[in-house]
Order: C-alpha cells, then sequence, then structure tokens
C-alpha cells in the first residue's frame, strides 16, 4: 500500500530545496490574488447589469469561454481586452502605478 505524505509536508518539502525561489513564489500567490480579485469584479458588475457570460463577450468582442475564463481567475487580459470588457460592463478602464499603502 501506498503511503501518503501530508501538504505540509509536501510544501516543507518543496521549500526545503536550493532551487525553490520564495520571492518568486510569494510573487507567483500575490498574482494569484489580484487575479482572483480582478475576476470577482467582473462578475460581479456582470451580475449587476443582469448579463450572461455570452452576452457580456457578445458586446466585448471575446467569446463566452473567455469571460469564463477570466471570470475563473484565468488567462492574463490584454490592455485592450481590458478597455473593451470595461466598455462593456458600463464602466471605465482606468491603469495606474500606486506607491504601495497609497489609499
Amino acid at each position: 500500500m501506498t503511503e501518503h505524505t501530508s501538504m505540509n509536508e509536501l510544501r516543507r518539502e518543496r521549500f526545503s530545496r536550493p532551487e525553490f525561489d520564495a520571492d518568486e513564489y510569494h510573487a507567483g500567490r500575490a498574482e494569484a490574488a489580484l487575479a482572483i480579485e480582478f475576476a470577482n469584479a467582473i462578475r460581479e458588475r456582470r451580475l449587476e447589469l443582469g448579463l450572461t457570460q455570452t452576452q457580456l463577450a457578445g458586446r466585448a468582442g471575446l467569446r463566452q469561454p473567455d469571460v469564463s475564463r477570466l471570470e475563473a481567475g484565468g488567462g492574463t487580459p490584454t490592455i485592450g481586452m481590458l478597455d473593451r470588457l470595461a466598455h462593456a460592463l458600463e464602466l471605465r478602464f482606468v491603469a495606474r502605478f500606486e506607491k504601495p499603502g497609497a489609499a
């Protein structure tokens, strides 16, 4: 019978490897959190407007699977796609850099 290793044991082993890059790991987690925040914002606004994914896709010049993927936190949208999505969601796309901790 195969012995199963706990997730914590697997994580400890991975983190202890010489090739493990903690900065890269944490940057990846931050990027994933941002993708989920973005995904939730798209979905919430779509629902506020009473749109289906297919309707939003049509308004934005996308396909329904593209909208689904974005709402699931996957994919990396281009600036053009973000602008089209904002317009389709009756919003304005604004991109800016802020200092950490800025409100």
